[in-house]
């Protein structure tokens, strides 16, 4: 058996580091593809087979990860908000004027590039459908409170403006998931109405 601080224990302790730093790379790779195989098929429609082939990774060992689909669900979507958290820090970080009105819009048009990515607009929509689940509810309550939190702090607006930002978030969700910037009709008109959209790469910005 090997003494303390021996070539062996230092030797051990390199073994658990490599271990460690495997398994958070490969949670890594695992919560990346979640986020998109739940995107594109729901919470309901996606077994952890299916995150596991995208991971490239042995669904035995996505199990080792995450206790189930539920907890992998969650930090998918704890994921998006993230996203979402930095992309509206860094829209205020680059605010043109710093006045709340101005924070505010900068960080709205800091949204409206982000959901361009297809994946994380499908995941919140599919998470709120999917609220039933306590631990999904949860995790949609805590990064709504997150986001409206930064945006008041951040902006320093009163409550009627920062609602008006969430709100107007939720119609560029719905605006965005039918397409209803290529339609023209006159709802779609009024609707579409000042609210800022970037398509998916390839698309024209309206």
């Amino acid at each position: 058996m090997c003494p303390i601080d021996s070539e062996c224990t230092v030797t051990h302790v390199n073994e658990e580091r490599a271990t460690l730093s495997t398994s958070e790379a490969r949670r890594e790779t695992v919560v990346t593809s979640a986020v998109k195989v739940f995107a594109q098929g729901g919470y309901s429609g996606t077994p952890i087979t299916a995150v596991a082939e995208h991971a490239r990774i042995s669904p035995a060992y996505v199990f080792k990860l995450f206790a189930g689909k539920v907890p992998l669900f969650v930090a998918a979507l704890e994921r998006c908000y993230e996203r979402i958290l930095d992309a509206l820090e860094d829209g205020a970080a680059r605010a043109t004027t710093q006045t709340p009105a101005g924070v505010l819009h900068a960080m709205g048009e800091a949204y409206a590039a982000l959901i361009a990515d297809r994946d994380l607009l499908m995941l919140q929509v599919h998470a709120q459908a999917a609220t039933d689940t306590p631990e999904i509810a949860g995790a949609v309550r805590n990064g709504i409170a997150r986001i409206t939190s930064l945006a008041a702090g951040r902006s320093r607006a009163s409550a009627a403006e920062v609602q008006r930002f969430v709100a107007y978030g939720q119609l560029c969700h719905l605006l965005t998931t039918l397409d209803a910037f290529s339609v023209d009709e006159p709802w779609a008109t009024t609707l579409t109405d000042g609210i800022r959209h970037h398509p998916a790469e390839g698309g024209e910005q309206t």
